[in-house]
């Protein structure tokens, strides 16, 4: 398999066809492939290059210069903080970093040569080694219940195999044209926003940040599909009454699909009162990539994130490791999956890696029962601190950590709780050194923002004299809602 494979349409969709567009910045699959193509024979050769994933086309074409070389690409969150920058950095040791030439790196890449990624570049024929389809494609950062972020490897084939899958239950082809505004430094925005269309011969359309405007006016001008976590769809419902254009917008559009956490109930039946349209829900993870999906067009099941796609096995198991048989849509389980979708373990860590396998199948650790006819309704995290705020997941225990870094911070457990707009929000339960003088609110969030990244800072500190443990010493979470 040669890596051109993840994007054949880059060489078969005809040239003057778009392929993305970023505000001004618009790029015909001749002149994508030709940047590409130009980027993918100096970075030839390495064994990793980072790319500093700001929402551009620059990111873009890094990516996919970086699939052409047959190079891993660790995509960079640009908010991270210095802590798990560093983290990050030594623990997958890129050869060097692409960035667009007005980015402002900060000081922990000052060590990583640089080179800067250019929207042109002349008709350089891109390497042509065949490139194993086990091999790494991506390596994506992910933040577990405790310590730092793991790095997955996504191979070839998992890409490739699961943008199929999705193609195939989405009817997804080169005519659709995707609008999102999602980030693109995590397999959401990066894997299906980018490579998805890509891989299809098909346009993307990237609003940089997201704006319910923005949204209105691309679904408006040929947009056919718009992407976005539930945290956008709360505020397009919010808009919906007061903006003719936007109702008009969404009704045309021909999917509507919602990722990366469960759409409040209330928020699918506005926009179905509104528009008539179904908003489709999926569910995948990045270790996974995408496991299952509503099919377009079925009646509409809030809560359902639908059957598995094609390729993917899943099953419920209980606590003792008996497969549930039950479709009853009551019987609660652990999901685990298989299939040609999974990634290929956590860069440096087989003993982690082996842990979330039993046998071939990848334990997730979200809970879930099964209807009837097979559909997954997902009901929480076998664990408690897993928390999804505005389409991350984001672990508890590493903001704990940064928490503990406070000189005012003598004990911190952080929890999840639920939230209008964001699907969950953020709660640090601190224990200060002084009682007398709790540090701020302000200046906890601010601490955890500049060593992690803004979104996973509290938005509520509830301040304690104790925290409730075990006889253990275990914080006792589920006791913490009422210990304030």
């Amino acid at each position: 398999m040669h890596s051109v494979r993840i994007l054949p349409a880059l060489a078969a969709t005809p040239s003057d066809r778009p392929a993305l567009r970023f505000g001004t910045d618009v790029l015909s699959y001749a002149e994508l492939a030709r940047a590409a193509s130009a980027l993918a024979v100096r970075v030839g050769g390495m064994g990793r290059v980072a790319v500093w994933a700001t929402p551009t086309a620059r990111t873009a074409v890094a990516v996919v210069a970086a699939l052409l070389a047959g190079v891993p690409a660790v995509p960079l969150n640009p908010r991270t903080g210095e802590r798990e920058l560093a983290h990050i950095l030594g623990d997958s040791t890129p050869d060097v970093v692409l960035a667009g030439p007005g980015d402002e790196l900060p000081a922990g890449l000052a060590a990583l040569p640089r080179i800067d990624v250019e929207l042109t570049g002349p008709g350089a024929t891109p390497p042509t080694a065949p490139v194993d389809p086990e091999s790494p494609a991506l390596i994506v950062y992910t933040s577990g219940t405790t310590g730092p972020p793991k790095g997955v490897l996504l191979s070839h084939r998992a890409v490739a195999a699961s943008l199929d899958a999705l193609a195939g239950a989405w009817s997804w082809t080169a005519d659709d044209v995707l609008v999102h505004a999602l980030p693109l430094f995590h397999v959401h925005g990066l894997v299906l926003g980018i490579l998805g269309p890509l891989r299809r011969g098909g346009e993307v359309r990237h609003l940089g940040a997201f704006s319910v405007s923005g949204v209105a006016r691309e679904l408006s001008d040929g947009g056919t599909m718009l992407f976005g976590v539930p945290t956008m769809y709360h505020r397009l419902a919010d808009a919906l009454d007061e903006d003719p254009a936007l109702t008009a917008a969404l009704t045309g559009a021909r999917l509507l699909v919602s990722g990366s956490a469960a759409l409040p109930v209330h928020d699918h039946e506005r926009i179905a009162a509104a528009t008539g349209r179904t908003v489709v829900e999926r569910y995948g993870m990045t270790e996974t990539l995408m496991n299952t999906s509503v099919v377009p067009g079925a009646a509409p099941r809030p809560g359902t994130v639908g059957p598995p796609l094609a390729g993917v096995e899943l099953r419920l198991v209980e606590e003792d490791g008996s497969v549930l048989e039950e479709l009853d849509g009551e019987t609660v389980g652990e999901v685990q999956v298989r299939g040609p979708n999974l990634f290929s373990g956590y860069l440096g860590r087989p003993e982690a890696t082996a842990a979330a396998f039993d046998g071939d199948w990848f334990r997730t650790g979200d809970m879930a029962v099964r209807e009837a006819d097979g559909a997954v309704r997902l009901v929480g995290r076998k664990a408690t601190d897993l928390i999804k705020s505005g389409g991350y997941k984001i672990g508890a225990g590493e903001i704990e950590n940064a928490l503990l870094d406070h000189p005012g911070v003598l004990e911190a457990a952080v929890t999840g709780e639920p939230d209008p707009d964001l699907g969950e929000r953020i709660v640090a339960w601190v224990v200060p050194q002084d009682g007398e003088k709790p540090p701020a609110e302000a200046d906890l969030a601010d601490h955890v923002a500049g060593l992690l990244a803004p979104h996973k800072r509290p938005r509520v500190v509830r301040y304690l004299d104790a925290l409730p443990r075990n006889d253990m010493g275990k914080v006792l979470k589920k006791a913490l809602p009422t210990a304030g």
